[in-house]
């Protein structure tokens, strides 16, 4: 029995495909976790002092 010597490649993080366009994103930067968690904080901060 032999084995495969070959590496296993991991999967995106997000891969998008729309028509022509094929963008691949192999890891998310914190920063932009951090935006996204401070911009929704606040909105729901906002939304439920309305």
């Amino acid at each position: 029995m032999s084995r495969s010597t070959k590496p296993i490649t991991p999967l995106p993080a997000l891969e998008l495909r729309c028509g022509g366009l094929h963008l691949t994103i192999q890891r998310v930067p914190v920063w932009l976790i951090t935006l996204v968690t401070t911009a929704a904080g606040t909105g729901a901060a906002w939304w439920a002092h309305q």
